[in-house]
């Protein structure tokens, strides 16, 4: 495979910076000493192909007895997409999964018509100083896979596909793109994964899917002669090639697919192509008809009212 064809602009051609249409700074919220940073959905976008939330979570530094608390909570119509750069978390669900995620691992959970799920650090963590970052994204599933049976999968790195040379490693963790493809199953042709770029290494990304974006998790990047640091989300207008510059050390996140079969309803945790069956969903969580998550019955996150 070619990293950068002939054809495609080179660094300080305004043709890759007039392909950005979007330029999203994340909204930031403070989860009790954890902060999470939200890129979509934003005014400007909904989804990019089918990433309807993107959140950066942390970077955080715990002292010994701290760590992650997100209590039980439901989701419909989503598949949540969670991968860390530092740090662990520990993955229960109420189809009786638990199972830790580490750096460099995907766990990839397909709610469909209903699933309950918790996210905390380990005990074991608990007794040192530890630290968390990384990013879940939330990819809404098309119209003939919202009301699927719930799953779960868990891919460990060396799973992952890895594209390097050049000064770049590239991680696909969902998709296809390079040339190679993410043994990680999702019903709708998409893209998602990270990008680790060496001082003037120089990353294309080019118009194979109608919507693309890139998240710069650290580093800073020059796109047609425009420098963006970390916490920026660029979407790019489909049909053009860019390339990207890194200017110092960088990591990026791209994702990206076809459009989606239509907007979305967003509610809390449920995503849905319906209003009535947010709705419902609302219902069911508040009057108890979501199945329990089986190791993790002491508590839960109630209904926003």
């Amino acid at each position: 495979m070619s990293w950068q064809p002939c054809d495609d602009p080179k660094p300080g051609d305004a043709i890759s910076c007039n392909a950005i249409e979007h330029i999203i700074v994340p909204r930031a919220r403070d989860l009790g000493g954890f902060e999470v940073r939200r890129a979509l959905p934003a005014a400007e976008k909904q989804m990019v192909g089918p990433f309807i939330f993107f959140d950066q979570m942390g970077p955080a530094e715990f002292i010994v007895g701290q760590g992650i608390d997100v209590r039980p909570h439901p989701h419909i119509g989503l598949a949540t997409v969670t991968y860390l750069f530092n740090g662990e978390i520990v993955h229960r669900d109420s189809l009786g999964t638990e199972l830790a995620i580490k750096p460099g691992e995907l766990n990839l959970m397909s709610a469909g018509r209903g699933i309950v799920h918790s996210e905390r650090t380990s005990e074991a963590a608990r007794t040192h100083p530890s630290r968390m970052f990384g990013i879940q994204a939330w990819a809404a599933l098309p119209q003939t896979h919202e009301e699927g049976e719930p799953a779960f999968a868990h891919y460990e790195s060396k799973d992952l596909p890895r594209i390097t040379g050049e000064g770049k490693s590239v991680r696909l963790i969902m998709g296809e793109l390079y040339g190679a493809r993410s043994p990680a199953a999702f019903p709708h042709d998409c893209f998602y994964a990270e990008a680790v770029l060496a001082p003037g290494a120089v990353l294309p990304l080019d118009p194979d899917y109608d919507e693309r974006a890139i998240f710069v998790v650290a580093g800073d990047i020059d796109i047609g002669g425009q420098v963006f640091g970390p916490g920026r989300l660029l979407v790019f207008r489909p049909g053009d090639r860019v390339s990207i510059l890194a200017v110092s050390m960088t990591r990026l996140m791209l994702l990206g697919g076809e459009p989606m079969d239509g907007p979305r309803h967003i509610w809390w945790n449920f995503v849905s192509s319906s209003a009535d069956r947010i709705a419902a969903a609302k219902a069911d969580w508040k009057a108890g008809r979501f199945a329990p998550v089986p190791t993790d019955l002491a508590e839960f996150i109630a209904l926003p009212e």
